[in-house]
Order: structure tokens, then C-alpha cells, then sequence
């Protein structure tokens, strides 16, 4: 029987597969069909006559792995990028700089495509996004490439009082961004062949009544939808839940019936002993924002909620979109806690939160999330031809602990190559990066005068 013609072949590299059943292949042989692999396997004497291919890429000297799952992220936050790291609380409740509800559609549209580009550069074959507009900058930032799940904020509070300390909830608020989330999801989920999709992004315990919190969860059981929120990501979330319903933000949602299996929350940090016993009885997908939390001086208690049975994903949260530094934070910020380097927290766990463990938080393990044969072809190739990737004895410890998303050489998804040489293929980054640059300086015009 005749060997096939296959869409691509990719030859030379080292693969980190994410399987564990065959973690590493050198001088691997990678064949596409149809936007899925359809052979993985090293070159051996006895392989034979090369594959024949549409077209064939050697890639020696580069290590590939899965594309990176981004499980929490606000592409159109790039807005405050330098600034709001630095203020000590999320841009929602801090005043003074450029919020969603500012934000035009045109605006939206232009600085979100900077976001995804920059994720996809860096490697990451899918984000899980959410802020305004969503029915704008959701087909904007998949045309750049990349996987993209979306959804606008869910929520009952008037965001224009929130940074000021006022907490007015709104029926008609609520009406809007639920319903406007739903018909998002009637347009995508499902029917964009795992290119496009929506979970229902509840903002957060504080900025969602608790009436509306049923809402939701109502709303998630009757569409077969995931919900993504943030949960005990600060002593103010915390201490409004208490003023209002006496109980604790997981407490809450589990009252409501949005903690479970179906939820992935994000942050997870300031939680009792309780609390963490509630989540991981609940199996919810944890996106651990390993670095922004440390840059806001927290950290989420990780080991305890993995102990419990949360199942830790990552996210990059705001203002950046480096995965491969993110791995290393959680890496870092993890044997702190412990205060010692141990078996069970080490490169491959971080990398499989990155990359499996994303996948699970979206419902996609079955498609993507490690390299394996049926499963559809996204991958990332980063080039470790330089010094700082030099040796590459473990190069799974290289990508962890030296590597940068800037090392990141090609990104497929589903099997096109969507980044080659670090730069893009479906669109024109300048243009990307100045559009996006104007809006910003637009925004920040009208926050001062505010």
C-alpha cells in the first residue's frame, strides 16, 4: 500500500509530546493530514524513503511541544499594560485608568487583536478571554490564527461606580450581558469546528447579585455551557461576600450551583482551609495566574487546593501573554510555598498544567493539549539555537527555567502554519501594533478627563 501525500511534514526537532506515555522523541518525524497528526515518530535507518508532503519543514535544533492553553486572559487589557501591575489592584476596581466600560467598539476591536497576536507569537494556540464587546473582538481575534474562546463580562453591577466604591446592582445590567453572552454562544459554540467558542464568563462573586448568580448557573445547565469567573482574588471580594451573604465567595457558588466540574475559576487566593475543601470536593479547574498574582504580592495556595482535588490549569491574566513565563512562576512561586524542591513539582508538572490540564479546563482534552496521533495539530516550535537554550541536556528544564515566549520560531494550528520566522502569516503585525497604539492613547485621553 502506498505511503500517503500528507498536508506536512515537519522533520529534526525534539518533541515534548505531552503524553506521558512517550514524553520525549529526538529527531522526530511529524505528519498532518486533514488538521490532524496522523504520524509521530522518530527517524530511525530503518524509516525508509522520506514522506511525501504538500510541503516539509526540517526543523533540527528546535524543540516542539503542544500549543499552549491560555485558560484566563483580557487580550483588551493590554490597555494598562506597565500600569496597573504596579497599583495593587485589578483594573476594574481601580480609578483613574482606562475601564471596559469606556472602551468603543472600534477600540475594543483593535486593541484585542493585539492581544491575540501577541499569545499567539508566544505560543499560545488558544485563549480563554473575556471582557466587552465580546461579539466584535471574538471572530477579530480568531481570524489572527489562533483557537479563541470568548465571552463579555457577565455581571449586574454598574462598573462606573465599582473603582469608586459604589456597588449598585442593576436588573437591566444583568438582562443585558447574560443574554448578549447567550446569543455569543448560540452563533459559536459548537459550530465553529473548535476554532470559536464561548464560556459564560460570570464576572466575579462581588459584581454578579447573588440572585443573578442563579441566573447563570441556570442558564450554563440549560445551554450545556462552562462557566469561567474570578473567585477570591482579593479581601475586597472577600469582605463585600461577607457583607452581603454572610458566607464566603466558594461558599457562595457552591450555594448557587456554579461550583463544580464545569467551572473554572481564576485566582483562588484568598481561601480558608474551608473554602479549599469546598473546591477541590467540587473538581474545579483552578487557572492559577502565577505571575500577575505575585506581582499583586499573592500567591495562591497550589499545593493545598491540588491536595483537596482542584485541578490546576494557567492563565496569564493581564497585561502580558508569556505562558512559558507564567510555567516558570507557578514553578517558582510553588517550591516557595513549600520551601523546598520536591518530586511532585517539578518542570513536567508545570508544562502539563500549560498544556493537558488547559485542555481539561475547555472541555478539549480529547482534541488538543499534547502531541498524539488523531488529535488535531497544534503545535509550537521554539528555537533552541542559542546560547541561553544551549545545552539542551533536559530540554524540558530549558523551556521551564530559561526559555521565553520570544523563543517561539512557528505555531500551527490545526496543521497551518500560522506563525513562521516569529512573525505572523494571516496578518500584518505593524498594522496590528499601531492600530492598537492609537486606540490605547485614545483611551487614556478620556480616563484622565474622567
Amino acid at each position: 500500500m502506498p505511503e500517503p501525500l500528507y498536508d506536512l511534514v515537519v522533520t529534526g526537532p525534539i518533541v515534548l509530546t505531552g503524553d506521558p506515555t512517550t514524553p520525549i522523541i529526538h529527531d522526530a518525524v511529524i505528519a498532518i493530514s486533514n488538521g490532524r497528526f496522523a504520524r509521530i515518530a522518530a527517524a530511525t535507518k530503518e524509516t525508509g524513503p522520506p514522506l511525501q508532503a504538500r510541503r516539509t519543514v526540517h526543523l533540527p535544533g528546535r524543540v516542539i511541544t503542544p500549543g499552549l492553553v491560555n485558560v484566563h486572559t483580557h487580550a483588551n487589557l493590554s490597555m494598562v499594560r506597565g500600569v496597573a501591575e504596579d497599583l495593587g489592584f485589578a483594573p476594574a476596581y481601580t480609578p483613574g485608568i482606562p475601564q471596559g466600560h469606556m472602551v468603543s467598539e472600534d477600540e475594543a476591536y483593535a486593541i484585542s487583536r493585539l492581544g491575540a497576536l501577541e499569545a499567539l507569537l508566544f505560543g499560545s494556540t488558544l485563549i480563554n478571554d473575556t471582557f466587552v464587546h465580546a461579539d466584535i473582538v471574538t471572530p477579530a481575534m480568531a481570524e489572527i490564527g489562533l483557537r479563541v474562546w470568548s465571552c463579555g463580562r457577565i455581571h449586574d453591577v454598574d462598573f462606573s461606580g465599582v473603582s469608586l466604591g459604589r456597588w449598585e446592582h442593576v436588573d437591566a445590567i444583568g438582562d443585558r450581558t447574560l443574554q448578549d453572552a447567550l446569543d455569543l454562544a448560540a452563533r459559536y459554540e459548537g459550530r465553529s469546528d473548535a476554532r470559536i467558542g464561548v464560556q459564560l464568563a460570570a464576572h466575579a462573586p462581588d459584581t454578579c447579585s447573588t440572585p443573578f448568580l442563579r441566573r447563570i448557573a441556570e442558564a450554563a445547565d440549560n445551554a450545556g455551557l462552562r462557566v469561567t469567573t474570578h473567585l477570591s482574588q482579593s479581601k475586597v471580594e472577600l469582605a463585600r461576600i461577607r457583607e452581603r451573604d454572610d458566607i464566603s465567595p466558594p461558599e457562595l457558588l457552591d450555594e448557587v450551583g456554579l461550583l463544580n466540574d464545569r467551572l473554572t475559576a481564576a485566582h483562588c487566593i484568598h481561601v480558608s482551609d474551608d473554602d479549599i475543601a469546598r473546591i477541590g470536593r467540587a473538581g474545579i479547574h483552578v487557572a492559577h495566574i502565577a505571575k500577575g498574582n505575585a506581582t499583586g504580592a499573592t500567591i495562591a495556595p497550589t499545593h493545598k487546593l491540588r491536595k483537596a482535588g482542584a485541578k490546576l490549569a494557567l492563565g496569564t491574566d493581564n497585561m502580558h501573554a508569556d505562558m512559558v513565563e507564567v510555567m516558570r512562576w507557578a514553578l517558582a512561586v510553588g517550591r516557595i510555598q513549600l520551601g523546598a524542591v520536591t518530586p511532585d513539582w517539578q518542570p513536567e508538572t508545570v508544562f502539563e498544567m500549560a498544556t493537558m490540564a488547559g485542555a481539561r479546563a475547555m472541555g478539549l482534552e480529547n482534541e488538543i493539549g499534547s502531541i498524539e496521533v488523531g488529535k488535531r495539530a497544534d503545535f509550537v516550535a521554539f528555537d533552541f539555537r542559542q546560547p541561553h537554550l544551549t545545552p539542551a541536556t533536559n530540554p524540558l528544564g530549558n523551556l521551564v527555567h530559561v526559555a521565553q515566549g520570544r523563543d517561539v520560531e512557528l505555531v500551527a494550528v490545526e496543521g497551518e502554519l500560522v506563525v513562521e520566522d516569529g512573525r505572523p502569516t494571516r496578518v500584518d503585525a505593524d498594522l496590528i501594533r499601531r492600530e492598537a497604539t492609537d486606540a490605547i492613547a485614545s483611551l487614556w485621553a478620556r480616563a484622565r478627563g474622567h
